[in-house]
């Protein structure tokens, strides 16, 4: 079927502007005058399960990001798209990766363009994105890491709306050097230019910290009455398991009791802290992982969690300098962080890869490794599936949100439900909305993403009457505590009472037949509107 981006048009900024504007007025704070409009860093970490973080139950060493939600919001009901590039295309345009090109693949860049349409594998150029909206309302705007919506250099960061870029134009890469064999040539750029790592020091989550904290420092330093946006895309914890070896080695034995038993503890200290209840019942281990006792080569699943968590706590410790630069630049008190994952833990397995070299231990250069689908059903505590999949182990992510100056009562959870296109439109609408801008095009597409500044200030907020996704088969919808899911390999439709089952282990479609219908109808009519499924299966 043919692609809702027709219906951007080179109006359609203003047009998103104006219809961000009537939103926020409804239930937001009115917008702020523009020596107080905060800072706003988004930072996006990459395959990051929902329960790896120490504020959301995990036992790896995460500091500085356990000090931002104590200090501000978690959100435990807040969703991505179960994918990389689409979940980084609702993020930088608050809408549905079919709306903007990115439904399907990703094109390399050597592929021609295809004709426009949902699966065109470029981030639309005509959809606004939060640099473009931002820029517009006088911010400046800097960028570091994974950008993964555009190979060509006609779609890089700096074309989108970006003042500066470093960081990864590609997808998944060895952390250690760029690669350039085929099929899995990569590339990175700096501004415009592309940029190649030096031969030995290299180390792509050190790179995206440093390069994040300049952007920061020189912002200080030439424009300081100015806001700014800072878009932080880690390609952590994604694999290839590389990890800095003094990293590694605060973890030895840390995992040497197994899948099991780290799970149940996850499940306990998420429970205990109040993120979640004992409605959210522990989702069984899936029949294809073995209980850890009877696994084989234990001492290499153990490495295998040992240097993902040694990426994640590498992750923590760059988030940590950039909050030390926020602070030495006087720019922290009014500055919201927020944090997300960009899709579940991924059970992928990447071994077999010609990449791989068996002789070099996992977690150094030459290895490429996957910790596969035993750990990252541990990442997803306590739900089920994973990375790509609809269920809530593939859509779940943390949410931290952290602004000194304007949160009201921290510390709190919220469990506002929520999606990664309201990042979009909580941003313009900090940033007072674009105000300026002209009268709104009528044949703009309606703003999907919600606003949740009032949130963040102590009201209700706005919500959603439903959430939508599809990905490559995968299906879903959420309308209040109901959710249906397809899964390709089950072939058919399954619904959840996720008031009573947040975990979705008891399927009702069956027993609520009504229910069932009347939801997948209300999906067929979403999916045909964004392009994203043309009738059958």
């Amino acid at each position: 079927m043919q692609a809702s981006v027709s219906g951007w048009t080179s109006a359609s900024r203003a047009g998103v502007a104006a219809l961000l504007i009537v939103a926020a007025a409804c239930q937001s704070p009115p917008p702020r005058a523009q020596s107080t409009r905060p800072n706003i860093i988004v930072i996006m970490a990459d395959d990051l399960g929902y329960s790896d973080i120490g504020a959301y139950g995990g036992e790896i060493d995460t500091p500085n990001l356990d000090e931002l939600a104590a200090r501000g919001i978690r959100f435990n009901r807040f969703y991505n798209t179960a994918r990389c590039w689409t979940a980084r295309a609702s993020l930088l345009t608050g809408m549905y990766p079919h709306q903007v090109g990115l439904g399907g693949g990703i094109l390399a860049s050597d592929q021609p363009l295809g004709e426009p349409g949902p699966n065109q594998g470029h981030l639309d150029e005509n959809a606004p994105t939060i640099a473009e909206m931002l820029s517009d309302a006088g911010y400046a705007t800097y960028m570091a890491g994974k950008w993964h919506v555009g190979e060509q250099p006609q779609h890089w960061p700096r074309r989108r709306g970006f003042d500066r870029y470093f960081g990864l134009i590609s997808g998944a890469s060895s952390y250690f050097e760029i690669i350039r064999d085929q099929p899995r040539i990569r590339q990175m750029a700096l501004d415009d230019d592309p940029w190649d790592p030096p031969a030995d020091g290299f180390y792509m989550t050190e790179a995206i910290t440093d390069y994040a904290v300049r952007f920061i420092e020189d912002h200080a330093s030439a424009r300081p009455d100015e806001p700014f946006f800072l878009y932080v895309a880690y390609t952590a914890p994604h694999w290839p398991l590389h990890a800095l070896p003094e990293d590694i080695a605060k973890y030895d034995g840390r995992y040497a009791r197994g899948w099991d038993a780290i799970r149940a503890e996850r499940h306990a200290r998420m429970i205990e802290s109040g993120l979640i209840d004992e409605r959210y019942r522990l989702s069984p281990r899936p029949p294809q992982v073995p209980p850890f006792a009877a696994a084989e080569n234990s001492d290499d699943w153990v490495r295998r969690m040992q240097v993902y968590a040694a990426m994640v706590d590498r992750l923590d410790q760059g988030i940590g300098r950039i909050r030390n630069a926020l602070q030495a630049s006087d720019a922290y008190e009014n500055t919201l962080i927020l944090f997300l994952s960009d899709n579940g833990g991924s059970a992928e397995n990447v071994s077999g890869r010609d990449l791989h070299d068996p002789e070099v231990p996992i977690g150094e250069r030459g290895s490429y490794a996957a910790y596969r689908a035993p750990w990252a059903n541990v990442s997803n505590t306590p739900f089920r599936r994973y990375k790509s999949w609809m269920y809530e182990g593939g859509i779940a992510t943390p949410l931290i949100a952290h602004w000194p100056a304007g949160i009201a009562d921290p510390g709190r959870t919220s469990s506002r439900i929520g999606h990664v296109i309201d990042i979009f439109a909580t941003s313009v609408d900090l940033a007072g909305g674009a105000s300026s801008a002209p009268g709104g095009s009528p044949s703009a597409p309606p703003v999907e993403g919600r606003s949740f500044a009032g949130v963040l200030a102590g009201q209700i907020g706005e919500t959603h009457e439903a959430l939508y996704w599809e990905h490559l088969g995968h299906r879903a919808m959420r309308r209040d505590d109901w959710k249906i899911v397809f899964a390709p390999a089950n072939d058919r439709w399954e619904l959840y009472d996720l008031s009573n089952d947040p975990t979705e282990l008891d399927d009702l479609a069956a027993a609520r037949t009504e229910i069932l219908e009347t939801m997948i109808a209300a999906w067929e009519a979403w999916a045909r509107r964004v392009g994203a499924w043309s009738g059958g299966n």
